[in-house]
Protein backbone atom coordinates (compact mmCIF):
# COMPACT_ATOMS: atom_id res chain seq x y z
CA UNK A 1 0.00 0.00 0.00
CA UNK A 2 2.79 2.36 0.75
CA UNK A 3 4.41 1.71 -2.58
CA UNK A 4 1.19 3.19 -4.36
CA UNK A 5 2.27 6.60 -4.96
CA UNK A 6 5.99 5.62 -5.22
CA UNK A 7 7.44 7.22 -8.64
CA UNK A 8 9.49 5.31 -10.75
CA UNK A 9 12.55 6.16 -11.57
CA UNK A 10 14.23 5.96 -14.36
CA UNK A 11 15.65 2.84 -14.73
CA UNK A 12 12.74 1.64 -14.46
CA UNK A 13 10.88 3.50 -17.02
CA UNK A 14 13.58 2.46 -19.17
CA UNK A 15 13.04 -1.06 -18.76
CA UNK A 16 9.46 -1.49 -18.82
CA UNK A 17 9.70 0.80 -22.47
CA UNK A 18 12.09 -1.71 -23.77
CA UNK A 19 10.05 -4.67 -22.81
CA UNK A 20 7.10 -2.98 -24.33
CA UNK A 21 9.30 -2.23 -27.17
CA UNK A 22 10.31 -6.16 -27.93
CA UNK A 23 6.98 -7.39 -27.53
CA UNK A 24 5.54 -5.02 -30.10
CA UNK A 25 8.26 -5.52 -32.11
CA UNK A 26 7.74 -9.64 -31.62
CA UNK A 27 4.32 -9.14 -32.49
CA UNK A 28 4.79 -6.96 -35.87
CA UNK A 29 7.55 -9.10 -36.63
CA UNK A 30 4.84 -12.08 -38.33
CA UNK A 31 3.21 -9.38 -40.73
CA UNK A 32 5.79 -6.41 -40.89
CA UNK A 33 9.79 -7.22 -40.82
CA UNK A 34 10.94 -3.75 -41.64
CA UNK A 35 8.75 -2.09 -38.83
CA UNK A 36 9.73 -4.70 -36.44
CA UNK A 37 13.09 -4.08 -37.33
CA UNK A 38 12.76 -0.22 -36.54
CA UNK A 39 11.18 -1.20 -33.33
CA UNK A 40 14.40 -3.36 -32.73
CA UNK A 41 16.30 -0.95 -33.16
CA UNK A 42 14.65 1.43 -30.69
CA UNK A 43 14.91 -1.35 -28.25
CA UNK A 44 18.31 -1.58 -28.76
CA UNK A 45 18.89 2.11 -28.20
CA UNK A 46 16.93 2.27 -24.61
CA UNK A 47 19.30 -1.05 -23.61
CA UNK A 48 21.96 1.14 -24.28
CA UNK A 49 20.58 3.74 -22.30
CA UNK A 50 19.69 1.10 -19.59
CA UNK A 51 23.33 -0.25 -19.65
CA UNK A 52 24.72 3.52 -18.85
CA UNK A 53 22.77 3.97 -15.74
CA UNK A 54 23.72 1.07 -14.09
CA UNK A 55 27.08 1.83 -14.55
CA UNK A 56 26.69 5.13 -12.86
Amino acid sequence: MFGLFKKKTELEKLQEKYKELLEKSHKISHSNRTEADKLMAEAEEVALKIDALKKK
